[in-house]
């Protein structure tokens, strides 16, 4: 199914785990890397096709994950003429693409790259947002670029938070002296007026993104 321009409707998945990284995808048999992607088949809505995509490529049902937010508009790219079968040559000329940001809300071992007898990917890793554009087969660079900063500003935020009391003796106290986590045994320096309170939520769990702040679609 190809539009007028010659371009053929596709869906772009990138999916987070809890910590901002993203599911990175080795081409069965090469050594690219990649998304997850696929077309668009007719009579699909793009969120259908890309929660099919999202099970045939990565085993994934929709209650193990959680839209965040997709591209405005299409995304195009051109597939040269080398990597196109000769029947399609002359009418066939790339892919347009609406990204959608997925969060991971099940557990790793849920991810599946035999969920189908025809498997995209014969390796996987978590890797960080900023993938390396090198690794990726040279015509779709652009669109993951495009793709990856339209999308950014939706990643859940974390924020580094300490739990304070402020209190006669005790801000003085702690001024004198670094704060000591018995839990860690590490020393830090408070700021001034503050002293330290070891409440039963970690700061490493808030750096972890157990409070994030996710930005509406």
């Amino acid at each position: 199914m190809l539009d007028r321009e010659g371009f053929r409707p596709n869906v772009g998945i990138i999916l987070l785990n809890q910590r901002n990284q993203v599911f990175w995808g080795k081409r069965i048999r090469t050594h690219s890397w990649q998304f997850p992607q696929g077309g668009i088949d007719r009579g699909e809505t793009p969120e259908q096709a890309m929660y099919r995509e999202l099970h045939e490529e990565v085993g994934l049902h929709p209650e193990h994950v959680r839209v965040v937010a997709r591209t405005r508009d299409w995304l195009r790219y051109e597939v040269p003429d080398r990597y196109i079968r000769r029947d399609a040559r002359g009418h066939y000329k790339g892919q347009k693409q609406i990204w959608y940001l997925l969060q991971l809300v099940g557990q790793d071992w849920d991810l599946n790259l035999r969920a189908t007898n025809h498997p995209e990917f014969d390796a996987w890793r978590w890797n960080d947002y900023w993938v390396p554009l090198d690794a990726v087969v040279e015509f779709k660079r652009g669109v993951y670029e495009m793709a990856l900063i339209e999308l950014a500003r939706f990643l859940p935020r974390t924020e580094y938070r300490n739990r304070f009391l402020r209190g006669g003796l005790r801000q003085r106290d702690a001024a004198q002296e670094p704060a000591h986590d018995g839990r860690t045994g590490a020393s830090f320096d408070l700021p001034p007026g503050a002293t330290f309170d070891p409440g039963p939520q970690s700061s490493q769990q808030v750096l972890n993104g157990d409070d994030p702040d996710y930005a509406p679609l």
